[in-house]
């Protein structure tokens, strides 16, 4: 039995194509895209994936990997899976945004830890939402989720030398003003809260202007921040949802030029 290098092209491309996508993924999508994952976990993770999903796959274009056209469709398999992953990012981001706003009207913008993910100091607010996200995440199976989703974009997205459209653009651009709006609804109950709170002490100096309001102010802002992050919290789940099908949706509405 003898294959034509047509064939042998269009073999290869059964797996090299997915591998290129689902690396380009790999290096944006939350759990998998941080530092304490090396780069050899993620390169094993990509070829079992591959290895598992290529059989079921439709045999895509023989295009040869070391021609400028097969460069050109490296690059854009890379762009496709780092925007998979990338859509997956905003999800999380959504509560970090969250932990901003608390802590600035807690008055803990200063205390910061190393977020493990992507190396740059976070308030510790913030870590507090994405630790319970990143959990409820993988209680819900998100990260099957998020492979199941870069699988059937090989359907929705198929392999070519196609790029996205400008519409599909457009909803990867707007769909970072979702990130912000969560972010705020989250935070929105402890943050007025906290403003009824300063008003009240604002209030309580003008009547009473002998009074250290700094000195008793803070820890009562404190106090009353942590009794309201208690109520926030379970707002972490039915926002985490919500951001997880819109991601899904818009993923189902990306398109590339013919």
């Amino acid at each position: 039995m003898t294959f034509s290098y047509t064939e042998f092209m269009q073999l290869l491309g059964l797996y090299f194509w997915p591998f290129v996508r689902l690396s380009g993924m790999l290096l944006m999508v939350p759990l998998f895209s941080g530092s304490y994952v090396s780069i050899r976990i993620r390169l094993f993770l990509a070829v079992f994936i591959t290895l598992a999903v290529g059989p079921s796959l439709a045999l895509p274009p023989p295009v040869d990997p070391f021609t400028w056209h097969g460069i050109l469709l490296i690059v854009q398999q890379l762009g496709v899976g780092v925007a998979i992953g990338l859509i997956f990012a905003v999800v999380f981001q959504a509560f970090v945004i969250a932990g901003h706003l608390a802590s600035m009207a807690m008055g803990l913008a200063m205390a910061s830890m190393v977020d493990p993910a992507t190396g740059v100091n976070t308030p510790i607010i913030g870590r507090y939402f994405t630790i319970i996200a990143t959990l409820l995440f993988l209680l819900m199976n998100g990260h099957v989720l998020v492979f199941k989703a870069v699988i059937q974009s090989f359907e929705t997205l198929p392999i070519g030398l196609h790029f996205f459209t400008q519409d599909s653009l457009e909803h990867i651009f707007n769909f970072g003003a979702q990130m912000f709006e969560s972010g705020v609804a989250i935070a929105l109950p402890l943050v007025t809260a906290l403003l009824l709170v300063n008003v009240s002490f604002g209030v309580i100096a003008r009547a009473a202007p002998a009074l250290n309001i700094f000195a008793v102010g803070f820890p009562v802002t404190l106090l009353v921040g942590l009794i309201m992050l208690l109520f926030i919290t379970p707002l972490v789940l039915p926002n985490l949802q919500l951001l997880l099908n819109a991601a899904i949706d818009l993923l189902s509405k990306l398109e590339l030029t013919t």
